[in-house]
């Protein structure tokens, strides 16, 4: 064994090779990069026994005097199964090379007057491969603390804490999980927490939108197509499936899937490998499936709008969200943090919400749930004065863009009071104007004036 003083700080690179003239070559050669720690075996004996010292790639040669290079391949995938291997042959049969590269091996280069030269790019090559690799995982640890439960879900309401518990269960195992709720009830939000906070969090989350893609796409999009598997396939195309393989897929909106792509969903789900459109290559698969829906799957099954083998297939844990509603204070929770975090991105300073802005946010209802509560409370803190949100300063508005009073549980004169508060803004303060369209009397919106009931 051979090596430069070890040094954590380097990229550290193994080469495995009995013949001491070849194996010198290779390690002057590499050592031309300071970056790079060479340290030199004859036999993969010596090698496996070094493993601990962790090497960031390792070389070796397919014949040596203990082991051949498919068993070593092996050894160091059992000890570590991420340190990249690069076999070195003197042999240029296609079959072995085949064999190894199906096995994992990152590079195979045959013998000759080139191979330093090849070696240095496979190397550079390799390590890039590794930093982005790196940069993924880094990333996706990242994520995992993102969405870890308490930061990527606020409230303390009983209802939550439910959710929670059920959350935490599907962490567990690899167990389907189904999750229906109203629209804006934070559906991916929590498909993601399980994910990151399961363990699969290094690997892929892929989330596709079923109502949100074309039905003639749908197949492609999912499945993956070939090189000219219809007009426009140009190259070969993963899909859905086969980006998340390792991971987990996350179907939203399941329940507008065609019943022709249900019977292929379920045939998936079934066989576990996928079939790219226009091909007829078998492609393993290894995922996690969460669906979510805000409709009423057994219901759509009862009306024939779902096939009911695929609804026991998926249901697996049923995780029913709580319309924001019916989860009590947390409205105030999630209100302070979403016009803290609305106040940190735009740069605006501490912002708080004042009493009269809290009791009015717990009277609506909130059809559009969190999503609504969170555009709600962004608009808000721009309409402030930048220190607190006042009651002023929120409104309710439908998805048409009208104020919808009726959500709230208000007195029949609060409503009286909003209604011409409204057509005074609507008509410019003009009192005559609004009496006339509301057919009331001028003196009794002077009155409510008077008596501040309505501030304009």
């Amino acid at each position: 064994m051979s090596s430069r003083q070890y040094n954590m700080e380097s990229y550290r690179i193994f080469i495995v090779e009995d013949d001491p003239w070849y194996g010198e070559i290779l390690e002057y050669h590499l050592s031309l990069n300071p970056d790079y720690l060479i340290t030199r075996f004859t036999t993969g004996k010596e090698c496996l026994a070094n493993m601990h010292k962790q090497p960031n790639l390792i070389t070796i040669d397919f014949s040596l005097p203990d082991y051949t290079g498919d068993l070593l391949f092996q050894k160091i995938k059992e000890v570590n199964d991420q340190v990249p291997v690069i076999v070195i042959s003197g042999q240029e049969e296609i079959a072995v090379a085949v064999k190894l590269l199906k096995m994992g091996v990152n590079d195979y280069l045959v013998k000759d007057e080139n191979t330093k030269d090849i070696l240095w790019n496979s190397v550079i090559k390799v390590r890039e491969t590794g930093k982005l690799k790196s940069e993924v995982a880094n990333l996706r640890e990242e994520l995992g603390q993102k969405f870890s439960f308490d930061k990527s879900i606020k409230g303390q309401s009983p209802a939550l804490n439910k959710i929670f518990l059920l959350m935490e269960k599907a962490t567990k195992t690899n167990i389907n999980v189904s999750i229906t709720g109203e629209t804006g009830t934070g559906k991916e939000v929590v498909a993601k927490a399980i994910h990151y906070n399961g363990e699969r969090r290094r690997k892929p989350f892929v989330a596709v939108n079923m109502a949100a893609i074309p039905k003639e796409l749908i197949e492609s999009e999912l499945f993956g197509h070939e090189k000219g598997a219809f007009t426009g396939a140009v190259a070969r195309k993963a899909g859905k499936f086969e980006e998340a393989n390792g991971g987990t897929i996350f179907l939203d909106e399941i329940a507008e899937l065609d019943l022709s792509l249900q019977s292929k969903i379920l045939r998936v789900l079934q066989e576990r490998e996928i079939i790219r459109v226009g091909g007829n290559e078998k492609v393993k698969l290894e995922v996690r499936l969460i669906i979510a829906t805000h409709k009423n799957l057994a219901e759509e099954v009862s009306k024939g709008n779902f096939r009911e083998d695929l609804y026991y297939r998926i249901i697996g844990l049923p995780i029913e969200l709580p319309p924001l509603r019916g989860r009590g204070n947390d409205v105030l929770i999630l209100a302070k943090h979403f016009a803290d975090e609305f106040a940190k991105d735009n740069k605006l300073g501490t912002i708080s919400i004042s009493g009269d802005a809290k009791e009015k946010l717990m009277r609506y209802n909130y059809p559009g749930n969190v999503r609504e509560l969170k555009a709600m409370i962004d608009l808000a803190v721009v309409m402030s004065n930048g220190q607190e949100i006042s009651a002023d300063d929120i409104s309710y508005t439908s998805a048409k863009g009208e104020q919808t009073f009726i959500n709230e549980e208000k007195t029949l004169r609060q409503y009286t009071c909003d209604i011409i508060k409204y057509f005074l803004k609507k008509y410019d303060d003009d009192v005559i104007a609004v009496a006339h369209k509301l057919d009331i009397g001028k003196s009794t919106i002077y009155k409510m004036l008077q008596l501040k009931e309505i501030v304009i």
